[in-house]
């Protein structure tokens, strides 16, 4: 899974999020992190609007009962000890808008029990809870998590019981009581969809910045100015979103890149792997700096000096020494 570089030590998914990513055999958080870094992969939509092909219903999806609004706590029961030997899921509110195919980054609210014991495991998203984002990509998170999503329309509510083969296989969820091999029972609704880069209102680049060119899907290439990299933090906004304003607690969705003034090379970035979802206070200071106070929609540069990025120590698996003033455009996507 590629995330940004350590922003922190900590991995760059909220704390429910993070137990439903989909990488258990390698870890690695984002350059607003502190430590680690991978390689992005590569995730091009491989289907489209009219060639989706949901996860296939079952006798098991269709016996667990589901009442209660769309984007409320649902009302579900079901005999306990459910068990699939593939994952199977059903729709029980079918929505209007378009289908959440591969990469699309969705709200969410969701509802996980443990199909074994009937337990409730988790939940998230409905009024009164955190905000809820997830892409559908198995890269990132969960098979069986993705599959409550993918194909569906923007505003359905979905029951899938997952195979635990899916999920937490063998190992379980110590965390949140989860069995080895236990099966899940995930009722979700797909709330509405994210955009996957930022929207607001382009603001004239400040002189002396590295500069910013867009592709069409909005990855960013930066170019580094001939000059000595400033000694204090720098930002400019380069789009001014118009949606919430990013407190200093919480989570945030950014796509983001990070450039080494020191070569102009990218060190690490969200773009060819989807969108970051990670905590503000689980990244380096210049980062969490670039991010409160802005807008959702907005796009930021911030230059970061080494005492704001990752220090004398630098970052060895990114290639970043201790000497390093970092560039980081970053594409403020939503909050929670």
């Amino acid at each position: 899974m590629r995330r940004p570089l350590s922003l922190s030590a900590l991995a760059v998914v909220p704390v429910i999020a993070l137990a439903l990513a989909g990488c258990t055999s390698t870890s690695s958080t984002s350059t607003a992190s502190s430590t680690s870094t991978s390689t992005p992969t590569s995730s091009a939509t491989s289907d489209t609007q009219a060639s989706c092909t949901p996860t296939a219903a079952g006798s098991a999806s269709k016996a667990v009962q589901v009442s209660g609004a769309f984007d409320a706590a649902p009302t579900v029961s079901f005999d306990k000890g459910l068990t699939v030997t593939k994952t199977e899921r059903s729709v029980v509110t079918e929505g209007t808008g378009k289908k959440a195919v591969d990469n699309t980054l969705l709200n969410v609210a969701f509802t996980i029990f443990d199909a074994k014991t009937g337990a409730q495991v988790t939940s998230a998203g409905y009024p009164g809870q955190d905000a809820a984002q997830f892409s559908v990509n198995t890269s990132l998170y969960l098979p069986g998590l993705v599959a409550a999503m993918h194909c569906a329309p923007i505003g359905s509510r979905t029951v899938t019981v997952a195979d635990s083969a899916d999920m937490f296989g063998s190992n379980g969820s110590e965390s949140y009581g989860i069995g080895a091999d236990d099966d899940l029972v995930i009722v979700m609704d797909l709330l509405s969809s994210v955009a996957t880069k930022a929207t607001g209102t382009p603001v004239a680049p400040q002189a002396g910045f590295p500069t910013v060119k867009l592709a069409s899907d909005g990855k960013p290439t930066v170019t580094i100015p001939k000059t000595t990299a400033p000694s204090t933090l720098q930002l400019e906004v380069l789009k001014k979103g118009s949606g919430d304003t990013v407190p200093s607690t919480g989570s945030v969705t950014v796509q983001y890149q990070g450039t080494l003034w020191r070569t102009g090379k990218v060190f690490d970035q969200s773009w060819g792997s989807g969108p970051a979802t990670f905590a503000i206070s689980g990244v380096i200071a210049g980062f969490q700096q670039a991010l409160i106070g802005q807008t959702v929609g907005s796009q930021v540069l911030v230059v970061v000096p080494p005492a704001e990025g990752y220090g004398t120590a630098g970052n060895d698996t990114a290639g970043v020494k201790g000497t390093d003033t970092l560039v980081f455009v970053i594409d403020i996507l939503a909050k929670s």
